[in-house]
């Protein structure tokens, strides 16, 4: 029987996700459940480990059903996750010590604090800022505050990672502890230019270099399933790649100069700029895109918000003012268009390129005539602001601006989200025919690992052409003015959490 699909395990922050692909990388059975974080402590965001693990079989062989196939037809598994969201477990039961860390926690943000004056060796060495959304300050905690741990770890009796490391010693039977470079360059702990653990910063962070995994390409073989109820054994693992990573190949940004744009729980905008790692003069990161075929490795600048998404969740389930996500968008049409309600949604701080982890969610401009409508819009308007000052620091760092920008995820849906977005922005959006590109950046990964296809450029001829185009429609007085008032009401947040 012909092996010519391709399995991806998406593990988002509030999903657990398969996908089966064809060989023309089109999504043909899927299964998905809600998976969603708890909140334990104001500033702490926690995942249980052992869901993140346990719903993959399930959608598994959900996807499968749904796409008609038995796992015979599988070629490659491919894996895409949420970054920076840290879990230890021990090596001999595979069972994490603590809740994992969810990437918008910010625990550490003291530690981050106190280390200020080593920001610019972080910056030099990893391409990122040092601040509680990455990983090797959750590493220390989990260590430091789980009695008997670090002892462990350091014989290593203990295994730390990302979720792809979790979901590859899982899919193996504990045989792999695996990550790949797109998700190490997350850490804080990788050194941007070898692509290897460094000694220093594991040293600087306390973080054991014998608890780490092996670092692997984003496309090719590391390993096979082993000991599954759900999967037989031998399936090649052969692509994996942080979701945004993952998003940017999808999206069929290759090259230098390419951008997209993913509305998941956060807002997460790369640059594609090709062999040669840029460094941020605004507040951006510079991190690994991931690597096609046998070349040299690639890089991208980003700017992350840490609440797109998650913002209508809190409209949906916080405020209970809808009862359905997709409900916001004629809520958010009927409002008043003179209303001047502003909401800087910084739930979780403020990410880039602010960085400020005390900064809190605020909402400017109520008056007794606001109505749950005008709080809609701002919502959907508060990430939109966001995502421009993510553009206007690109712009300040990439020697040509950006001219267009590709989008996907639940966000890119809104209509009217994505007419404020461009309006911001002043050029065209293009929404992707693939609202989901994660799972699609990661099966064509899995697919190159294996030799699916005779070259990259034959697979990268596979991504769907087309997606709706968002033209801007407000001028640039408005764009100028509108974007002055939430520069000012953005400074206003930071003045007061500083204080």
């Amino acid at each position: 029987m012909q092996r010519d699909h391709l399995l991806v395990v998406d593990q988002g922050t509030t999903s657990t996700r398969a996908v089966v692909y064809d060989r023309q990388l089109r999504p043909v059975g899927q299964g998905q459940v809600e998976v969603l974080p708890s909140y334990p402590k104001p500033g702490w965001v926690e995942h249980d480990p052992e869901a993140l693990v346990d719903w993959v079989g399930p959608m598994i062989v959900k996807a499968l059903s749904d796409a008609g196939l038995t796992a015979a037809r599988v070629s490659a598994i491919g894996i895409t996750n949420q970054r920076e969201t840290t879990i230890i477990w021990d090596r001999s039961t595979g069972k994490a010590i603590a809740p994992a860390i969810v990437w918008q926690d910010r625990r550490t943000a003291d530690f981050c604090d106190r280390h200020r004056d080593r920001r610019a060796w972080i910056a030099e060495r990893t391409g990122l800022v040092l601040d509680p959304y990455f990983s090797a300050t959750k590493m220390a905690w989990l260590l430091d505050h789980c009695e008997g741990m670090r002892a462990r770890a350091e014989v290593g009796e203990l295994a730390a990672g990302t979720v792809d490391s979790l979901l590859v010693w899982h899919l193996t039977g504990g045989l792999k502890h695996v990550t790949d470079a797109t998700n190490a360059s997350r850490t804080l702990l990788m050194d941007l230019r070898t692509l290897a653990w460094a000694d220093d910063l594991c040293l600087f962070f306390g973080v054991p270099t014998q608890i780490l995994p092996q670092i692997v390409p984003s496309s090719s073989v590391v390993g096979q399933t082993r000991g599954l109820g759900y999967l037989p054994d031998g399936i090649p693992i052969a692509g994996i790649a942080g979701d945004q990573q993952a998003s940017l190949v999808g999206q069929g940004c290759l090259v230098a100069g390419q951008a997209k744009c993913t509305y998941g729980t956060g807002a997460f905008l790369l640059a594609h700029t090709g062999s040669t790692p840029v460094a941020s003069t605004r507040g951006l990161v510079t991190t690994l895109a991931a690597t096609l075929g046998d070349g040299p490795a690639q890089y991208a600048l980003e700017g992350s918000v840490f609440v797109a998404g998650a913002a209508v969740q809190w409209f949906r389930d916080g405020l209970k003012a809808v009862g359905a996500a997709p409900e916001i968008n004629p809520l958010c049409e009927a409002s008043d268009p003179s209303s001047e309600v502003l909401f800087v949604p910084a739930l979780t701080g403020l990410g880039a390129p602010h960085w400020q982890p005390e900064a809190r969610g605020t909402i400017f401009g109520l008056t007794r005539a606001t109505s749950i409508a005008d709080l809609a819009r701002a919502t959907l308007e508060g990430v939109a602001y966001q995502v421009a000052d993510l553009i206007e620091a690109i712009d300040a760092d990439l020697p040509n601006p950006l001219t267009d920008l590709r989008v996907d995820g639940g966000m890119a849906r809104s209509d009217p989200f994505l007419k404020f977005q461009a309006d911001l922005l002043g050029f065209p959006i293009k929404r992707s025919p693939n609202t989901e590109s994660t799972a699609l950046g990661a099966a064509l990964l899995a697919g190159l690992g294996v030799g699916l296809w005779p070259s990259v450029e034959a697979a990268v001829e596979l991504l769907q052409a087309g997606g709706q185009e968002i033209l801007p429609s407000r001028d640039e007085a408005w764009r100028q003015a509108s974007l002055g008032r939430w520069r000012h009401a953005v400074q206003t947040v930071k003045n007061h959490y500083l204080s």
